[in-house]
């Protein structure tokens, strides 16, 4: 062609699965919340996931990709749930750089949700006597993940940006953005480095084959992964339409010169 295309879109995904592979992180709850940032006067309705240490909010449930994200990892301090006039919860989360006013439809709800915000943001379930031992059970679940998230992400940053041996055994020479790292650690990797490129090549998570994940920024940050498969003598990149080549690095220029050099590989300075 004589003109590149923009970003490759992947095979069509489940709803949940492209969330899954935007965001990048576990979703711990979900619901409808209002929202009121210290700047605005209006609430503002949104389908609201908790994932990791992170609320994304969506303009309709069935929507694939976020309007607007808050990180609360550095939330100092929540107000006690209160109801307003017309019987909904109100709570507000004290943030490092703002305070931000969360409403849900009655106290039960609000008090839920303060407290998965309360667990994963300081990593203990509240001592909240009003909550419910169903409510408390899967808090202490979403807990003990959450402490596992948070050890599988400092092994990452110790670790993962020295390389290890790529899945085959061939002596290929491999491109500079391949990492030996699962989706997870790489979608990590770009989302705290992104002077470094926001392009990655890592194993499959079958070990047999490869993968791409990139992150590009459009109206907000998205994350893609594309499968990669290896046939012994090229590579199949999984596309709408397929596309074969004839070596990892002719991949990774695949996907820069159809971006029009936005996807940048990943090589740490």
């Amino acid at each position: 062609r004589d003109q590149p295309e923009e970003i490759p879109q992947p095979a069509p995904r489940r709803i949940f699965q492209e969330r899954q592979n935007i965001t990048g992180l576990p979703l711990y709850f979900h619901g409808y919340l209002s929202v009121r940032h210290s700047k605005c006067q209006e609430f503002r309705v949104y389908w609201t996931e908790l994932r990791g240490t992170m609320l994304f909010f969506y303009d309709d449930k069935k929507a694939p990709t976020y309007s607007q994200k808050l990180d609360i990892s550095t939330l100092t301090s929540a107000t006690n749930v209160y109801p307003d006039e017309n019987g909904c919860a109100r709570f507000i989360l004290m943030l490092s750089n703002e305070e931000v006013e969360l409403k849900a439809n009655d106290c039960e709800r609000g008090k839920e949700w303060k407290g998965f915000i309360l667990t994963v943001t300081k990593l203990s379930v509240p001592p909240d006597e009003s909550l419910l031992p169903g409510q408390l059970t899967r808090m202490h679940e979403v807990l003990e993940k959450e402490k596992k998230r948070r050890i599988m992400l400092n092994n990452c940053s110790n670790a993962s940006l020295n390389r290890k041996s790529p899945p085959s055994s061939t002596l290929t020479t491999m491109p500079a953005c391949f990492y030996a790292v699962s989706w997870q650690e790489a979608t990590e990797m770009l989302e705290k480095n992104p002077s470094c490129g926001n392009l990655i090549l890592r194993p499959s998570s079958d070990k047999k084959n490869y993968a791409i994940t990139i992150r590009h920024e459009l109206d907000v940050p998205r994350l893609k992964h594309y499968k990669v498969m290896s046939t012994g003598t090229s590579y199949i990149i999984e596309l709408e339409r397929r596309v074969t080549l004839p070596s990892l690095q002719d991949v990774i220029d695949y996907f820069v010169t159809q971006t029009r050099g936005n996807l940048k590989p990943f090589v740490i300075q």
